[in-house]
C-alpha cells in the first residue's frame, strides 16, 4: 500500500465521518442557541429547562436522519470492503 493510497483512505474515512456527524451537530447547535435565547428572554436559569429540550431535539434529529446515515455508512463500508485485494499490494 503506497503512502498516497493510505492518505486517501484516511481522508475518505474522515470525510465520511464528517458528513455523518454534520446534521446532528447542526441541529444541536441551533437547538442550543434557541434554548439559550429562550432562557435569556424569560430569565429561567434552570439547568433541566436547557438540557431536556436539547436532548429531545437531538434524539428526534437522530431518528429522522438515521436512515440516511445508515445508507451513507453502508455505502462507505461496501466501498471499503468491496475489493480487499487493493489493500494487499
Amino acid at each position: 500500500m503506497s503512502p498516497a493510497f493510505a492518505i486517501d483512505l484516511v481522508r475518505q474515512a474522515l470525510l465520511t465521518s464528517f458528513w455523518l456527524c454534520l446534521p446532528l451537530l447542526a441541529v444541536g447547535f441551533v437547538a442550543g442557541i434557541v434554548i439559550s435565547l429562550i432562557q435569556t428572554v424569560t430569565a429561567i436559569q434552570d439547568s433541566a429547562f436547557g438540557a431536556v429540550p436539547r436532548l429531545a431535539v437531538f434524539l428526534a434529529a437522530f431518528l429522522i436522519a438515521l436512515p440516511w446515515m445508515l445508507g451513507k455508512w453502508m455505502s462507505y463500508t461496501t466501498l471499503l470492503l468491496g475489493d480487499l485485494s487493493k489493500y494487499a499490494r
